[in-house]
């Protein structure tokens, strides 16, 4: 009978984070750039003799690479990538990869997020335009012309996240593996005045979050009336009654 009981604290532990995660996908459902989080469960079997017994694991969490749908702003400092890959800009808590393109320039020529983080070129160093009076043209390939000559570059990242990450602002992710610059890759390209939306299919989300949480629900009524019968058991076998 415990070990039914470990069966179900291993089922509501994973359930809780699944939810955890539904639930910030769903408020991030309008986030530019922002890619969902997904989490994969694995069956572990535990050492009990005569029987095994199967315990859900407590879920790997990795992110939805499907593209979100694209916004046409006609603004000429918004990117959207097309593709599998991430501008890479400086935060508080250290470089940081996001899609969500939405830049400006500052009076000295930094061109940043909309919260002042800096973006990065593909040596890691931040992308300066010396005159902001002129209009910029930023090619597929991220480079930044003015009057017809480069002037700067968007880095293209590409990063593993099967090794964990974490989350920042600016829709930022930070990889525990280090990201690598883009290279020689026709299926990369960055789309000027455009801006990426979610890909959090929200409807989708939120049923997924009520099914979650009435099968964490069942377990919990499941466990309390597994207690109670080990209880009741156990004042039968000691004389209580």
């Amino acid at each position: 009978m415990q070990t039914g009981l470990y069966v179900a604290v291993s089922s509501q532990m994973a359930l809780e984070k699944r939810m955890n995660t539904l639930a910030d996908n769903v408020a991030n459902s309008n986030t530019v750039g922002f890619r969902a989080t997904e989490v994969k469960f694995n069956q572990l079997i535990g050492d009990n003799k005569p029987a095994q017994v199967s315990f859900v694991s407590r879920g790997e969490e990795f992110i939805n690479t499907n593209n979100g749908g694209l916004t046409q702003t006609n603004n000429t400092l918004d990117f959207a990538i097309k593709g599998d890959a991430w501008f890479q800009i400086e935060t508080p808590s250290g470089p940081a990869l996001t899609r969500d393109g939405r830049f400006t320039l500052t009076e000295t020529g930094d061109l940043v997020t909309l919260k002042g983080y800096p973006v990065l070129d593909a040596g890691g160093a931040p992308v300066q335009i010396a005159d902001g009076s002129s209009p910029i043209k930023v090619g597929s390939d991220g480079s930044i012309h003015q009057n017809g000559t480069q002037v700067a570059a968007l880095g293209l990242y590409e990063a593993d996240f099967s090794n964990g990450f974490i989350r920042t602002d600016n829709s930022g992710v930070i990889p525990n593996s280090q990201p690598e610059p883009v290279v020689d890759r026709m299926d990369v390209g960055v789309m000027q005045g455009y801006v990426e939306e979610s890909n959090v299919n929200p409807v989708q989300e939120m049923s997924q979050l009520i099914m979650v949480s009435r099968a964490f629900e069942n377990i919990s009524a499941l466990m309390r009336d597994s207690e109670g019968s080990l209880d009741e058991a156990i004042k039968t076998l000691g004389g209580a009654k």
